[in-house]
């Protein structure tokens, strides 16, 4: 069935921390964006800095609102974050809330990462035992090299785990609190100045890890990181908290998907969700909320 994401106003796809042209092979939110213009939406992908703090690329996005509402004539946005892309998007909401209809985190650090954390702790020199900093910081560059071709791990990259961590996050909860459920675990206000919230995330998907991370080290890699997890252990998808990522309307957080099948950048998960769908669907949501 042609889905219809004919929304009234433009969709802009946020990319999050190490946003890169291409990620493991794959270009940025794989599929997503053409098969959003193909069911009539329009679609843009705002180029934010790789590694910057979220008020920093929060403004990034809001200059490009700005050359986006004046070059299509729209009067706001719908902004979709991944990851820290979800903070820059509510920062934009929050301070522009007239030009923002609505803000969606997908598999968003909205109470922080427990990954950030512990990254944090082992690049920091005599925070955590020597050989346990020494892996997860090579593990961490392993990733990046997969991720944009670099090895080495870029300074700027270092300073702005902070900016993820639950510390990091949290002073900036505090001044940015829009959507943000009242108790852990459940859903926040669905709208806050006028502007709706969602949210969806996924868990690791059990059963054929030997398969899926062999198609794709990528997998593996998440599989890896969800090890650092002790408040949502089991309930992570490598890199973001299940509870962590809700915001507003939560319209689920446990989609069988890791950090990056969420944005449709390893394949489609087997067995799993369609991650390409659910953009889709969504698209439908907006476009149903006259949004």
């Amino acid at each position: 069935m042609q889905r219809n994401a004919t929304t009234q106003f433009p969709i802009l796809l946020v990319h999050g921390l190490f946003g890169f042209d291409r990620i493991g092979g794959f270009e940025l939110f794989h599929g997503i964006k053409q098969a959003l213009r193909i069911a009539g939406a329009r679609v843009f992908i705002p180029c934010l800095s790789a590694t910057h703090s979220n008020e920093a690329r929060g403004e990034q996005l809001l200059a490009q609102m700005d050359r986006i509402l004046n070059g299509t004539g729209a009067a706001k946005v719908n902004l979709i974050g991944h990851c820290q892309g979800a903070l820059a998007a509510r920062y934009a909401a929050a301070l522009q809330p007239e030009r923002v209809a609505s803000v969606t985190s997908v598999s968003g650090p909205n109470q922080g990462s427990e990954l950030a954390d512990f990254l944090r702790k082992a690049l920091t020199p005599g925070r955590l035992p020597g050989h346990v900093a020494s892996h997860i910081a090579t593990l961490f560059a392993d990733f990046l090299s997969l991720l944009g071709g670099q090895a080495q791990l870029p300074s700027a990259a270092i300073a702005s785990l902070g900016a993820l961590t639950t510390e990091g996050v949290g002073a900036f909860n505090d001044k940015y609190p829009q959507g943000l459920p009242s108790h852990w675990g459940e859903n926040g206000p669905e709208k806050v100045n006028g502007v709706r919230y969602y949210s969806w995330s996924g868990t690791l998907p059990a059963g054929q890890h030997e398969e899926r991370d062999a198609t794709s080290p990528l997998h593996a890699f998440c599989r890896a990181f969800s090890e650092y997890f002790i408040t949502e252990a089991g309930q992570n998808d490598g890199m973001v908290g299940r509870f962590s990522s809700h915001l507003g309307k939560v319209i689920r957080s446990d989609y069988p998907m890791d950090h990056l099948d969420v944005i449709h950048q390893a394949g489609r998960p087997r067995g799993g969700a369609d991650p390409i769908a659910l953009y889709l669907r969504h698209a439908e949501r907006l476009r149903k909320a006259g949004l």
